[in-house]
């Protein structure tokens, strides 16, 4: 029996139906994942099923044993001048033993003013006032948003040890491959279950649009050829033809009634002139704040065209240690060399540097009503639009604008800066998984070097060539997140906070390349045709899987044409790193 189940729920939003009777049943210990663009309705699901909002039809049904909802908002409230112990126990209306048994296990001071707390440690307040009540169910909007590492690997084990259902929603893609067990989706109204983990359900989502799409266009060409015909007039008055009209008249009907896709993000990194070879060098870097010794002894090179991510827990001094090597705040001992010829473009994930009474328009990097792209004028409102800002919304007070949007009109503005190197503070907050993955690609397009502050580990490994890790001491490595976490030392399991000084650990310098032997330069010689030809076979797949056709037949067929595409996806992306160490050898 279901513990909660949502029944043509329908609710609407200036005359749109957010949601379209929409139907979910959510049962016992099952981890679903609420996907689908930002702005889709996504958060006012959550609410409904908590019971914070009504629908406007429909009914939420909810099993008669099911008690208490764990509810963890996206919001983090005004917490007030009270301790954590009087703040759980006030939320979760739980019993002493249980608030200080939960408060223990998530590893919070009892007696910590909640007031005083880092937004991290308030949403893990929030959490421990949703586990106190023990509930049976557990709605979760955006869970690491504010976490560090070491959080968000915690709050993975205690979801994944979690008795009761979870359904939450995520922006971190590596949260969401490991909890997930289901997928809900929510797109243009609609509310669809996928029951696979999430990377199957984006193989298979890919497909429904693509089989989507070609239905669209065959519809738009039949209707148009309608259209041509009743223009011509004599022949749709004749009796015998009254049927084709009447199906005219539904066909413009439907193509009235048809809800087009959001756009997503489109826009490009403009790129300054080149740089220097050195971009910046540190010598012996000390960093302190507050009192407080953040690193010291840094040696530190970075070169045009690296992609740096520095990982490490909150309040270790990441965001310190981007301002020091900009130049906005001075070391506190050792050298900074910056580079020659740096533009530098700045992503703050304070969004300081916008006006909250300006307007939209009035927080891109331009004097006049244009922005330059590739050297030639756009339009302002034509350039937001890139980022999914129509015109009414150029007009809107920055004040107004979600999390999201905030986020996406510091990319419109940083984006639209000339720049040969980009400094990024987490810049993946509040953007939606479509936006994500664009703002991947325009890195990897970038021809300049990159220094990013990030906890998602999906984007980290996407976009890094090495990483700078707060650890006991700061060590760089080669790689993403995963590369640090294969080579980091036994003793160190995750980027822990120290009170000790901290110097990067140099690579040796003893050992020296060694030279590919000969089987290897044949296998580098052959890499081409091999990728080639798993290539073609794996677009040839996603062709035969976007025909309409393809998923009536049977279950067999498709289960094994979409194994084969994920087993192509893990043999290609062998292949790259396999040719990427082999050409580093050469």
């Amino acid at each position: 029996m279901s513990l909660l189940s949502l029944d043509e729920i329908t609710l609407r939003y200036g005359g749109v139906a957010l949601l379209d009777q929409a139907r979910l049943e959510i049962q016992p210990r099952e981890r679903i994942a609420l996907v689908g663009r930002n702005g889709q309705g996504k958060s006012t699901l959550l609410q409904i099923a908590a019971g914070r909002i009504s629908p406007d039809e429909g009914e939420v049904r909810r099993a008669r044993d099911l008690g208490p909802i764990g509810f963890l908002p996206q919001d983090i409230p005004d917490f007030p001048s009270a301790s954590v112990r009087e703040v759980v126990g006030r939320q979760s209306d739980a019993d002493s033993p249980r608030v200080e048994r939960t408060i223990s296990r998530l590893q919070l001071n009892p007696d910590a003013d909640t007031s005083k707390l880092s937004v991290g440690l308030k949403r893990r307040v929030l959490l421990a006032s949703c586990l106190a009540q023990e509930p049976r169910l557990l709605l979760l909007d955006e869970p690491t948003n504010h976490l560090d590492l070491p959080a968000i690997e915690w709050l993975e084990k205690e979801i994944s040890g979690f008795n009761g259902a979870v359904m939450f929603v995520t922006h971190d893609r590596a949260f969401l491959e490991r909890i997930a067990t289901r997928i809900a989706q929510i797109d243009r109204g609609q509310l669809t279950r996928w029951d696979c983990d999430y990377p199957t359900f984006i193989e298979r989502y890919d497909a429904k649009l693509q089989a989507e799409s070609a239905a669209q266009a065959r519809f738009d060409r039949r209707l148009a050829e309608e259209e041509v015909w009743i223009r011509r007039g004599i022949p749709a008055r004749r009796t015998r033809n009254e049927g084709r009209v009447r199906a005219l008249q539904a066909m413009r009907q439907e193509r009235v009634e048809r809800r087009e896709r959001a756009g997503r993000v489109t826009g490009a990194i403009q790129e300054a002139s080149r740089s220097g070879r050195i971009v910046l060098r540190t010598r012996g870097l000390r960093v302190e704040r507050g009192g407080n010794l953040l690193l010291d002894g840094l040696n530190l090179t970075v070169e045009r065209g690296d992609r740096v991510a520095i990982l490490g827990p909150n309040g270790c001094g990441k965001t310190s240690l981007i301002r020091t090597l900009l130049g906005q705040d001075p070391p506190d001992g050792g050298e900074l060399e910056l580079g020659t010829n740096l533009e530098v473009a700045y992503f703050d994930q304070n969004h300081a540097q916008l006006d909250l009474d300006a307007t939209v328009a009035e927080s891109l990097p331009t004097a006049h009503d244009s922005v330059w792209v590739d050297d030639h004028p756009v339009h302002i409102t034509r350039y937001l639009q890139n980022f999914l800002f129509t015109p009414d919304d150029s007009r809107k007070r920055v004040r107004s604008l979600s999390g999201g949007e905030r986020n996406r009109l510091m990319l419109a503005r940083v984006f639209a800066l000339p720049s040969n190197l980009l400094v990024m503070d987490e810049p993946t907050n509040d953007l939606d998984l479509e936006t994500l993955e664009l703002l991947e690609e325009r890195l990897g397009e970038y021809g300049g070097t990159l220094l990013v502050v990030s906890h998602d580990r999906t984007f980290v490994n996407r976009v890094a060539t090495s990483t700078l890790v707060f650890e006991d001491k700061v060590r760089e490595y080669v790689g993403g997140y995963d590369e640090w976490v294969r080579q980091r030392p036994a003793s160190t399991s995750t980027p822990t906070k120290s009170d000790q000084p901290r110097s990067r650990a140099t690579p040796s310098q003893d050992s020296k390349p060694r030279k590919l032997t000969f089987r290897e330069i044949r296998e580098l010689d052959e890499l081409p045709a091999k990728i080639e030809r798993l290539e073609t076979e794996q677009t040839d797949l996603h062709e035969t899987m976007a025909e309409p056709s393809f998923y009536q037949q049977n279950r067999n067929l498709i289960a094994r044409a979409t194994a084969r595409i994920k087993e192509l996806e893990t043999l290609l992306e062998s292949c790259y790193e396999r040719w990427a160490e082999l050409e580093e050898l050469r």
